[in-house]
């Protein structure tokens, strides 16, 4: 049976897409926001200057080949972060218009997204907590490839927060063990571009 929790805003039963999800849809959250943040245009903002800063972070790593071990981890280390910031803001402030991306893609193509997305958001939270940048990467003669790594330590973790890490872990393993760095990332990336490039008008905060 499916996790369902309360939204926070008007108290509808809702399934959560991420572990941190504390809304039932991107209404509920922009209200929330406005009530209690202020400034309804911040999330559009943010997504914008996000979105430069990722596809620059995920260029970087394209071109990083050459570099030596502790160089190439700074730079997964930055675009692991820009593409889950711009990840996690589209799915929570645009919801449906990121279903709506992935519903027009095959089924095996959006699998692909969506691990590789969990699979880098595993990589998120694991840096700088149990793990080093350069012990996610490894060069081989196929280039930079990210590394095969045993299942993580969970023993602090609630059932629940088990289940999100463990999904997590295994879409790493899955979809990014093993295979070209810069390409995982520049694929995930691409779809988040093509999501917010997708955001009407009328979906922005405030309006």
């Amino acid at each position: 049976m499916a996790e369902t929790r309360l939204c926070g805003r008007c108290g509808t039963e809702f399934e959560p897409r991420r572990e941190h999800a504390r809304f039932c849809s991107a209404d509920c959250r922009i209200a929330w926001t406005k009530e209690h943040v202020g400034d309804p245009d911040v999330a559009h903002n943010a997504l914008g200057w996000s979105l430069s800063a990722m596809r620059e972070s995920a260029e970087r790593l394209a071109r990083a080949e050459p570099l030596e071990s502790a160089r190439m981890a700074v730079a997964v280390s930055e675009a692991v972060w820009w593409v889950t910031i711009v990840d996690a803001t589209l799915v929570r402030y645009y919801p449906d218009v990121y279903d709506d991306v992935l519903a027009g893609m095959s089924e095996e193509c959006a699998d692909q997204i969506e691990d590789i997305l969990a699979g880098l958001r595993y990589v998120r939270n694991q840096l700088g907590v149990r793990l080093d940048p350069a012990e996610f990467v490894q060069h081989d003669p196929a280039g930079w490839t990210w590394h095969s790594l045993p299942e993580p330590p969970c023993e602090s973790l609630s059932p629940r927060g088990l289940d999100w890490e463990l999904s997590r872990y295994r879409a790493y393993q899955a979809r990014l063990s093993d295979q070209a760095v810069a390409e995982t990332v520049t694929i995930a990336a691409d779809f988040l571009s093509r999501t917010a490039a997708t955001v009407p008008p009328s979906h922005l905060p405030g309006e």
